[in-house]
């Protein structure tokens, strides 16, 4: 189980996490305090990995949100593709294009399933029947065409090409994100960040909210760049809006 699948366990297991570290700065205060000349360097340290922590959440962030545009992009991809395969199903044999726009429907049915699902045992049973049904449309233009290899024939071969690429460019973009690296990175900094806010702390200081706040503020944007990495959990996900509006136009009722 790969715990970024969860935004907000992640978010709650980081404010304990960062909230205990400012603690435990706050305690190594208690033991040695700083000597007036290296209140100084230490406000420089602080401030810098502070900045640190900053651009290194922003860089996510940007992570996240690219791979969530890419996620928009092959979903009114994938649209295009099959709403101009069924178009062309007319330069099928009559009976051929009666199939194929069938399939079409019911494969176009899968897709938004696998957009909107949030079960990942549902998602695999998604999985078995795209790849079925991809099977079943790709024999489905294939026979003709091996039978009367016109230029006419190649672009139904052709868009049924494009829909089953773009699938992949979908599954592909859904497996794409942010690396554990880059999240091992960030809680490692916050630590650190914690730790040396905390021990900058008065003592009076130590008892009071300001410990905090740097711990909630990281943490919440943990739980935002979670979420937006994440397909299936949490509250942002991408809507199935051009699939859908595609699937009302083909099958109004």
């Amino acid at each position: 189980m790969n715990i970024m699948n969860y935004p907000f366990p992640v978010a709650g297991i980081s404010l304990v996490l960062l909230w205990l570290s400012a603690r435990v700065g706050a305690s190594v205060r208690r033991k040695r305090i700083l000597r007036e000349e290296e209140h100084e360097d230490f406000n420089v340290v602080v401030a810098a990995t502070l900045t640190l922590l900053g651009l290194i959440i922003g860089f996510s962030f940007s992570m996240a949100v690219s791979r969530y545009d890419l996620r928009k992009n092959y979903e009114e991809a994938e649209a295009n593709a099959i709403g101009t395969e069924y178009v062309r199903a007319d330069l099928l044999p009559a009976a051929d294009a009666e199939r194929v726009r069938f399939l079409l429907r019911k494969y176009l049915d899968e897709r938004v399933m696998f957009y909107r699902t949030r079960n990942y045992d549902e998602l695999q049973k998604i999985n078995a029947v795209t790849s079925q049904l991809q099977t079943d449309l790709w024999n489905t233009v294939r026979t003709p065409a091996d039978a009367n290899p016109t230029p006419v024939m190649a672009l139904a071969v052709s868009g049924m090409n494009d829909v089953l690429n773009s699938q992949g460019y979908t599954q592909a973009a859904w497996w794409n994100r942010i690396p554990i690296a880059a999240w091992g990175l960030m809680v490692a900094i916050a630590i650190c960040c914690n730790v040396l806010i905390g021990y900058g702390a008065l003592q009076a200081e130590a008892k009071s909210a300001r410990l905090n706040v740097l711990p909630l503020v990281v943490a919440i944007s943990f739980l935002l760049i979670a979420d937006i990495d994440s397909p299936r959990s949490g509250v942002i996900h991408v809507a199935p809006q051009n699939l859908l509006s595609l699937a009302q136009s083909i099958n109004p009722h």
